[in-house]
């Protein structure tokens, strides 16, 4: 497999390096004087293959993390501080006032989400602009969520004016994969719930959130948001041994989730909002269409090269089609073009980790050690910054590709007689996120959705599996979700529900009447946000 080189046109040219020299901290971008740390892309820029150096970021200490939290700790103010505080149309209106300002970055973050992770250029536009309807969306639904509870109840002579109140200090930690909405997905409903936050950019996609720090500054009080660069341990054990993160908010993977939250040393008072990884099959069934199927299993396998936890993993394909299943899905897999992430129609495109070429073709040497086939002619093919997707069959479930996520491009295929070899192992698996199933016949795809909602939290019907629409439920069970993200329901998980309760006697309801009439409480309302 040749390397690739065309001439860059200029507007996604590296024209000049970000030297992201600052971080925030208590409403202060604070100038660092120490060490940095380079940011590289895999992505050429000479004919002559080396990485291209985009910037540096602060490698900031423990010390540097300690300020932040100190600094969140202070802006929350166990619970008693401005931001939680605040009337909920202040904190729409800092919110507001912040992706105002995000929009005008639009450009800068679209072609660093490009240089930085290889995302091709209409996936990071749609990263971007999905993000800011994410925002929006998530104003609205809080505008909802203050209109429903702007009333009393009353219930054995008890009122009760119930609302949702923030957790406290959140740690956010996203992810490489989606740096700009994964990240937001946590940050945006931690922030407007009434939460303070610290805040470690991925170590792939840091840059791009450069064009932001002002915004955050100037939109948010002091101490609501903290920026931080550097090592995720040097930075996170620090903070989580203080016992003063009220939330962890991390979308990755389960092990280091694991190693974080051990440092806490009051773990019943930790939340965790985690989005993790996934080992999603594909399940094709005789009966399916398979121009259709074999379609959607190259989205959900290839999307992004797999780097997905949403991406279709393995595939399980029934022995009556799977011979002429692996001979089309194959020929379109070789199909697919291999390019830099502005050109047009670039399927696949450079891999952001140096070191994953390297993993993907030691997970192929296993599996074929143990009896799979190459069955695409340009699997495996190897550049610099890239593998091609290997499609694998037969798998053999002893193979490290069957179990491990493998969150890059590669793809094994088993083939099942009956469908509750799939559905065993699936049951067997850590993971249970999503799953996808292809076929037509209903009096066997009831029963089947029947069983795979008790082993997934979400099941396509002759579709990939994908994270959106943002306003549908995104978790699940085992080791591949805390807690659910999407519009309605991130609100939620970052908050908990809060009232006041007055028996019903004259001497409390003239109180509460006052307390309405004169408006002098930013919790007991009942006005309409329109």
């Amino acid at each position: 497999m040749k390397n690739i080189f065309k001439e860059i046109p200029n507007e996604y040219k590296i024209t000049s390096l970000v030297n992201q020299n600052t971080y925030l901290v208590d409403g202060v971008l604070k100038v660092w004087n120490g060490a940095m740390a380079e940011v590289h892309s895999t992505i050429s820029s000479t004919e002559v293959y080396q990485p291209t150096l985009l910037g540096s970021v602060p490698d900031l200490t423990g010390d540097e993390a300690l300020e932040a939290l100190h600094a969140a700790s202070k802006a929350y103010g166990r619970g008693q501080g401005l931001w939680p505080t605040m009337k909920v149309e202040g904190r729409i209106a800092a919110m507001e006032k912040f992706v105002v300002q995000m929009k005008t970055k639009r450009a800068a973050i679209v072609k660093l989400l490009m240089w930085e992770i290889g995302k091709t250029l209409p996936d990071s536009e749609k990263e971007f602009d999905r993000t800011v309807e994410y925002i929006y969306d998530t104003i609205e639904d809080y505008k909802q969520m203050d209109r429903d509870s702007a009333k009393f109840q009353k219930n054995s002579g008890v009122h009760a004016h119930i609302r949702r109140g923030p957790l406290g200090v959140v740690l956010c930690l996203g992810p490489y994969n989606y740096p700009l909405n994964e990240t937001f997905a946590l940050l945006i409903p931690a922030l407007i719930m009434g939460n303070t936050a610290v805040f470690k950019p991925a170590k792939h996609g840091v840059l791009l959130l450069s064009p932001l720090l002002e915004a955050f500054q100037t939109s948010f009080p002091a101490g609501v948001v903290n920026v931080i660069y550097g090592r995720g341990r040097t930075l996170a054990t620090p903070i989580m041994k203080t016992g003063l993160v009220d939330v962890l908010a991390l979308i990755g993977n389960s092990t280091s989730a694991n190693a974080i939250q051990a440092n806490h040393p009051q773990k019943n008072r930790l939340r965790l909002v985690l989005g993790l990884e996934a080992k999603n099959p594909g399940i094709v069934l005789p009966d399916a269409d398979l121009d259709l199927a074999i379609s959607e299993c190259i989205s959900g396998a290839t999307s992004f090269n797999g780097q997905r936890c949403t991406a279709l993993k393995i595939l399980y394909v029934h022995e009556d089609i799977v011979a002429e299943f692996n001979k089309r899905f194959a020929a379109k897999v070789d199909s697919l073009k291999f390019a830099n992430p502005w050109e047009d129609d670039a399927k696949l495109t450079p891999l952001p980790e140096p070191g994953k070429p390297a993993y993907i073709q030691e997970l192929i040497d296993d599996a074929v050690s143990k009896g799979a086939k190459i069955i695409n002619k340009k699997g495996g093919e190897t550049t610099e910054n890239y593998i091609f997707p290997a499609v694998l069959y037969p798998v053999s479930k002893d193979s490290r590709v069957f179990e491990e996520e493998q969150f890059g491009p590669v793809i094994p295929v088993v083939s099942f007689k009956n469908i509750q070899e799939p559905l065993d192992d699936m049951a067997a698996s850590n993971y249970g996120q999503q799953v996808s199933v292809f076929g037509s016949e209903v009096k066997t795809l009831a029963p089947l959705i029947d069983t795979l909602v008790n082993l997934v939290c979400r099941v396509n019907l002759n579709s990939a599996a994908q994270r959106g629409p943002d306003v549908y439920p995104f978790t699940g069970r085992k080791d591949s979700a805390v807690a659910t993200l999407s519009v309605h329901d991130a609100l939620r998980s970052f908050s908990i529900r809060t009232f006041l309760a007055a028996k019903d006697t004259e001497y409390n309801n003239a109180i509460l009447q006052e307390l309405l009439d004169k408006k002098n409480s930013n919790f007991i309302n009942t006005d309409y946000i329109l």
